[in-house]
């Protein structure tokens, strides 16, 4: 019989799968390697792995086998179908009280079912958010566990050793039940997909606009990355930029401007709508993505439509246009957040999750995409107020956007006349304004939803009489000629 000496498993030999079993080697655990395509375990083993606290597995059986109690399992394969068929290879090998952790990019609502269906067997399933790539992957990626709360004093250890560290503290903690871990990835790749759109639609106005060179777009978003919005997006923008070819053009220059997506940023936008929560930011920033990659339809467009040109001086004070372009940046930036983060309160209202909203700031601190300083003041924000609304209701951030709004409004401005589209830093101006606005025209939908539908409408409190009363659904006639039936209401 194997004497079971290894702390952890982990079946994917993927570029993520090698470098977290690496990672978890050089913090001092024993992990049992195992793929599908067993030639690749012994490649592994003879080559990146050799001399390392790692042991080969050329069968589930033999992964199981080399395993301390409770056994402790990462999955890291592709999300759906292979994650479902891996579990069910696994099932007659583990004992109750085991654990599965499914720590690809699975999407949260297959997590929540396998969740149940483990639940049933006795088995403790986690499903859990890693971002950071092959680089963080290997040195210290961003965790985001969640699933079965049993889990978490087996796999903790574990888990914060190898996470990235930021002030000492580890990018991982608990998230809460169920799919909320792969839950809050789903947001944070999200925001990261408006993040990415807002940074070229910086890029694009300091190209078009002000008709800098790409080595000068670099130093701007090289000296934006010592300030408010240092950050790991930023750095990488600055150095894209200062990449040339071989012959001496930037490459980004030669890259074909139609961009793809794996699907999580349109998840989040349409569990946004699901939930009826405002996420327009990155509800843009996915159909940016959607106009980019119909280029054919664009280039025939281009020839036909009309529009307003760049002239040769659009800008007069360079300076003072990178000044503001950059706080339209830092403040669609605090917008996006607090779109996620009002989506993440929502979802844990409509799932009955308990979830953890400064230790979920505090997991995207380091190790994952979209880390950055800016996310050490919403940590503090909600270790201030757990219960906080909203992050533009905190002081700090409150503070930034008024000092921002400035530089946000004239940039608008200068995008709108010149024609150079800008959804993403548009859509956060507009959420805003929205947001602060007492009262919308809302008024008139709902009235125009009555005349044509009989969908009714409630009437303000200090306009209510004998006719309108407070709290009532109301249908009015409104031409005479109908009849005083109303629909059914719902919320769609």
């Amino acid at each position: 019989m194997v004497e079971a000496t290894g702390d952890i498993g982990l079946i994917g030999l993927a570029v993520m799968g090698q470098n977290l079993i690496l990672n978890a080697a050089d913090h001092g655990f024993t992990v049992v390697a195992y793929n599908r395509t067993v030639q690749k375990v012994d490649h592994f083993l003879a080559n990146e792995a050799k001399g390392k606290s790692i042991i080969g597995a050329h069968s589930i059986e033999e992964l199981v086998a080399n395993l301390k109690r409770p056994r402790r399992i990462i999955i890291l394969v592709k999300a759906g179908n292979p994650v479902d068929a891996f579990i069910q290879q696994l099932l007659p090998h583990l004992d109750q009280g085991d654990i599965i952790i499914d720590g690809g990019n699975s999407h949260f609502p297959d997590t929540n079912r396998r969740y149940e269906e483990l639940k049933q067997k006795g088995i403790h399933f986690v499903g859990s958010g890693v971002s950071g790539g092959e680089e963080g992957a290997r040195y210290g990626p961003s965790l985001m566990p969640g699933g079965a709360k049993e889990a978490w004093p087996h796999i903790k250890e574990i888990f914060q050793s190898i996470a990235a560290k930021t002030d000492g503290e580890p990018c991982c903690d608990w998230v809460g039940d169920a799919g909320a871990g792969h839950y809050v990835k789903m947001v944070h790749n999200g925001i990261e997909y408006g993040d990415m759109q807002l940074i070229c639609e910086a890029y694009d106005l300091l190209k078009r606009v002000a008709r800098l060179p790409d080595s000068e777009i670099s130093k701007v978003f090289a000296k934006w990355n010592k300030g408010v919005l240092d950050s790991f997006l930023v750095e990488i923008t600055r150095d894209i930029l200062a990449y040339n070819d071989d012959d001496g053009k930037p490459l980004v220059e030669k890259i074909l401007d139609s961009a793809g997506q794996k699907g999580t940023g349109k998840w989040t936008a349409i569990n946004a709508l699901d939930l009826g929560m405002p996420v327009t930011l990155i509800g843009e920033a996915v159909f940016a993505r959607c106009l980019s990659a119909i280029k054919d339809e664009r280039v025939r467009a281009s020839k036909i439509l009309s529009g307003p040109s760049v002239p040769e001086n659009a800008i007069t004070d360079k300076a003072k246009f990178i000044d503001d372009l950059e706080q339209a940046l830092y403040a669609s930036k605090i917008i996006s957040y607090a779109q996620g983060f009002q989506l993440i309160r929502e979802a844990a209202k409509e799932y009955k999750w308990d979830l953890n909203f400064p230790s979920i700031a505090l997991m995207w601190r380091g190790g994952c995409i979209i880390r950055s300083v800016f996310l050490g003041e919403i940590t503090a924000a909600y270790r201030e107020n757990p219960d906080l609304e909203n992050l533009l209701f905190h002081p700090f951030f409150n503070n930034a956007i008024s000092k921002a709004q400035s530089g946000w409004r004239a940039t608008l401005g200068k995008a709108i006349e010149f024609g150079i589209p800008t959804p993403a830093f548009s859509t956060a101006l507009s959420f805003y304004d929205g947001y602060r606005s007492e009262k919308l025209p809302a008024n008139l939908l709902q009235a125009q939803r009555d005349y044509f539908g009989a969908h009714t409408f409630k009437v303000l409190p200090e306009e209510a009489n004998e006719r309108l009363k407070v709290g009532d659904w109301i249908h009015i006639n409104w031409t005479g000629k109908g009849g005083n039936v109303s629909a059914s209401t719902y919320d769609a």
